[in-house]
C-alpha cells in the first residue's frame, strides 16, 4: 500500500494555475504570430512579384492586426486550446481567422480605402494564415506536447476498464495537453500502474494529490457506479479541481458536437444529428463536387503519366473495377489504377499455400505487407495512395465521397456486425479516419471503429480535417502497404 501523499504545497491558487498553463500559451501565441506574418509577408511580396504597384510599407504598417487577430483567437478559446479537438480547432480556426478578415475588408471599404490596399493580397493573406496557423500548430505540438511542462497533469478517479482505456487514449494523443500523473480507485485490488501512471490509493487522497502535485484538472471515469455515489463524487470533488471532467456511460456514442443543455434545472446533452439536417448534407455534396473538378483539372498530366507507366510495366487494363457496397447497401462498381497482375488470385493461392503461416493473417486483415500480386508500379501507387485517384470519377457519379468510410465489399459485412446500418448512412469515401489514422498499421476491429466514429460524429469540419490530414499522411507514406 503506497502510503497517504504528504501536505508540502500551499492551496492551489488561480494565480498558480494561470502560470502552469503559461508555457502552453505562450508557445501557441508565437507560433500564431510567426505564422501570421508569414503569411502577410508572403502575400504581400507574392503579389509584388506579380507585377504589383503598390508601396510595401502601407502593408507593413498594419502590423498591430497581428496581435487583434491573437486576441481575436483568445477569445474563441484557442488558448490553451488543451483537451480540444483538433477538428475543433480547426473549425475555431477558420471562423476566428475569415470573420477578422471580413471585419477588416468592411472597416476598409467604410473608410474609403477600398482602392488603396489590393483585394488580391488580403485574399491570398487570409488563405496563408487558415494554412500556415493551423500547420504550424501541428508541428509544435509534435514537437513540444511530449514534454512534462506542455498542458496540465490530469488526476484519473477511477482505475478500472474505462479508466485505463482513458489513460491509455491520453497517452497515445500527447498533443490534447493532458497528461495523466496518477490514478485513485477505492478499489483495494486495483492497486501498482496503469500503463506506467501510479494508482496511488483510495479517492479520499484526491485534495492532497491536487496540493502535493498542483493539479488542477480531473477526470471522472467510474460510468457504472451508482448515479448516488457518482453525485456525491462529483459534488465533493468539484470544490477541489477548478477543472472536473466526467465521463458518462455513453460509450459508442457520438462524442464530437454534443453540448451541454439546461433543461429546467435538468442537465441534458444535446446531439446534432448533422446525419439529418439538409444544410450540411448539401455543404458535402457541393465540397464533394467542387474540389473533385478542381483536383481531376490540376492532377490531369499525373493521370496520363500513371496511365503511361502501368501500360509499361506488367500486362493487361489500366484500370481495375471491383463491386464495393455504396450508400444504403447499393453495388456500385469502384474504380482504381491496376496495382496487381492480371492471374491474382492463382498467384495469391500460390503464394499462400508456401506460406501457410499467413493465412491467417490474411483471413482475418485481407492485408498482405509484401502482397505477391503487386507489381512495380503498383507498389509505389499504393504506397502514395495513387491508385485511388480514378475514384474521383466515383464522386462526380454521386456514388462515392471524397471523405467517408471505407469502401467494402459483400463478404466483410460481417465484420461489421450492427455496426453495418451506420456505415450504410453516408456514401464510403477515397479517404477517412482510417487512411489518416495508421491505414494497413490498424487493425480490422478498429477501422470497423473508426467508420461508426465518423458516421456518427460527421459534419463538414470532420470532412476538412480528414482532407488535409489526407494530404500529410500520402506524403510521408504512414502505414501504407
Amino acid at each position: 500500500m503506497i502510503p497517504p501523499l504528504q501536505i508540502l504545497s500551499p492551496t492551489v491558487t488561480p494565480l498558480t494555475l494561470s502560470l502552469r498553463s503559461l508555457p502552453t500559451v505562450l508557445f501557441l501565441v508565437i507560433t500564431d504570430v510567426i505564422s501570421l506574418s508569414a503569411a502577410s509577408i508572403l502575400s504581400v511580396y507574392l503579389r509584388l512579384a506579380l507585377n504589383g504597384q503598390f508601396q510595401v510599407q502601407l502593408y507593413l504598417n498594419l502590423w498591430p492586426l497581428i496581435g487583434v487577430t491573437v486576441l481575436t483567437f483568445a477569445v474563441a478559446r484557442l488558448y490553451p486550446a488543451v483537451g480540444l479537438s483538433p477538428v475543433e480547432e480547426l473549425r475555431r480556426l477558420c471562423i476566428s481567422t475569415t470573420l477578422l478578415y471580413l471585419a477588416l475588408g468592411a472597416f476598409i471599404f467604410l473608410l474609403r480605402e477600398g482602392t488603396t490596399y489590393s483585394r488580391g493580397i488580403f485574399l491570398m493573406a487570409w488563405v496563408f494564415s487558415l494554412v500556415l496557423v493551423w500547420l504550424a500548430r501541428i508541428c509544435v505540438r509534435k514537437l513540444f506536447a511530449k514534454y512534462p511542462w506542455w498542458g496540465y497533469p490530469v488526476l484519473v478517479l477511477g482505475a478500472g476498464k474505462t479508466g485505463e482505456l482513458l489513460i491509455r487514449t491520453l497517452k497515445r494523443q500527447p498533443g490534447l495537453g493532458l497528461k495523466p500523473v496518477a490514478v485513485l480507485d477505492d478499489d483495494p485490488q486495483k492497486q501498482g500502474e496503469i500503463e506506467g501512471v501510479p494508482v496511488l490509493g483510495q479517492l479520499s487522497l484526491a485534495p492532497y494529490a491536487a496540493r502535493e502535485m498542483n493539479i488542477s484538472h480531473a477526470i471522472v471515469a467510474m460510468p457504472g457506479v451508482p448515479r448516488e455515489k457518482l453525485l456525491s463524487i462529483l459534488e465533493r470533488y468539484g470544490q477541489t479541481f477548478p477543472h472536473l471532467l466526467m465521463i458518462p456511460d455513453l460509450f459508442g456514442f457520438a462524442s464530437l458536437w454534443v453540448s451541454a443543455t439546461d433543461i429546467g434545472g435538468i442537465l441534458g446533452l444535446e446531439i446534432r444529428q448533422r446525419l439529418l439536417l439538409p444544410g450540411p448534407q448539401l455543404m458535402k455534396t457541393i465540397l464533394d463536387r467542387l474540389l473533385t473538378i478542381l483536383f481531376v483539372l490540376a492532377l490531369l498530366p499525373l493521370f496520363l503519366f500513371i496511365m503511361a507507366l502501368i501500360r509499361l510495366d506488367s500486362r493487361g487494363p489500366i484500370f481495375y473495377g471491383q463491386k464495393r457496397l455504396g450508400q444504403n447497401a447499393k453495388l456500385f462498381t469502384a474504380w482504381k489504377f491496376r496495382s496487381m497482375v492480371t492471374n491474382a488470385d492463382d498467384v495469391l493461392e500460390k503464394y499462400l499455400m508456401h506460406h501457410p503461416e499467413l493465412r491467417e493473417q490474411w483471413e482475418q486483415e485481407r492485408k498482405l505487407k509484401h502482397d505477391p500480386r503487386v507489381t512495380r508500379v503498383g507498389r509505389f501507387l499504393r504506397r502514395t495512395s495513387l491508385d485511388e485517384l480514378p475514384q474521383l470519377w466515383n464522386v462526380l457519379r454521386g456514388e462515392m465521397s471524397l471523405v467517408g468510410p471505407r469502401p467494402i465489399v459483400d463478404d466483410e459485412i460481417r465484420y461489421y456486425s450492427d455496426k453495418f446500418e451506420l456505415y450504410k448512412r453516408v456514401p464510403p469515401g477515397i479517404t477517412g479516419l482510417w487512411q489518416v489514422s495508421g491505414r494497413s498499421n490498424v487493425t480490422y476491429t478498429e477501422r470497423v471503429n473508426l467508420d461508426a466514429y465518423y458516421v456518427r460524429n460527421w459534419s463538414v469540419w470532420l470532412d476538412i480535417y480528414i482532407l488535409l490530414k489526407t494530404i500529410w499522411v500520402v506524403l510521408i507514406g504512414d502505414g501504407a502497404y
